[in-house]
């Protein structure tokens, strides 16, 4: 087989440029979808013992909170990216009948940014279901009998979680949190379908214009396996100091 690297070394700045981008979104995503993990794995588990209270943390948190949870896990990460893509954001940012933008600033977002945003709202709507699941088994996996402790000293539940349970659970919640964040990193890979410049859009790209597929997909599959590694190796350092400072 003549593999030509050659090829690979002439669009070397379009594979750094979707390096970039595929670290930039997937980092962004990881951190909204942890903010909203966090947000919703605490909704799904909200409930007050009696009154209307209990019937609005029902009905109005935990329910709409499954519902968001088991769409966005029970269907495919490709279509929730055309769906917003094509469906959802030209209803949020059109030039004429925008709910959130119009006119000018619209056009700009949609012609400049489109991709970039539908991808990213994509990807941390996804990850932050999976991540709300993640937040409540670690919440739960807490002994009941720190949150009755810590109310009794006088905290307030917001105190208790933010000062008490969230802390350790948090410790928990390290090892699946990376393994997410390294499924998102290579996830990110399908929002090339809508032309975001990324990792694969420059693959296909040079695949495109050489009609061979050898050299650019391996190129990307040995940055992709680098990068996971990567995260792993930094994942597995950060755990290791979170449990020395448990110590």
């Amino acid at each position: 087989m003549d593999f030509r690297w050659g090829m690979i070394a002439e669009y070397a700045p379009l594979f750094i440029d979707g390096v970039k981008m595929t670290m930039g979104i997937t980092v962004i995503a990881v951190v909204m979808g942890t903010l909203i993990g966090l947000f919703m794995g605490m909704a799904r588990l909200a409930e007050a013992k009696h009154g209307g209270m209990k019937y609005f943390l029902k009905f109005g948190v935990r329910m709409p909170a499954g519902a968001y949870v088991a769409f966005f896990r029970g269907t495919p990460l490709f279509v929730q990216i055309l769906l917003i893509h094509f469906a959802l954001m030209p209803m949020l940012i059109h030039p004429t009948d925008g709910l959130l933008l119009n006119g000018d600033a619209a056009r700009e977002i949609r012609q400049n940014y489109g991709a970039f945003l539908s991808g990213l709202v994509a990807l941390t709507l996804n990850a932050g279901a999976y991540i709300t699941e993640i937040f409540r088994a670690g919440i739960q996996s807490i002994d009941k009998g720190q949150m009755e402790a810590a109310r009794s000293l006088g905290l307030s539940y917001g105190q208790t979680m933010k000062h008490v349970i969230v802390p350790q659970a948090f410790r928990r919640m390290l090892p699946p949190l990376g393994n997410e964040a390294i499924m998102l990193l290579k996830d990110s890979s399908l929002v090339s379908a809508i032309g975001l410049a990324e990792l694969a859009f420059a693959a296909r790209t040079v695949a495109g214009v050489y009609s061979r597929y050898w050299e650019p997909y391996l190129t990307i599959s040995f940055i992709y396996l680098a990068l996971t590694m990567l995260m792993a190796w930094g994942i597995g350092r950060l755990e290791k100091k979170l449990q020395i400072g448990a110590r």
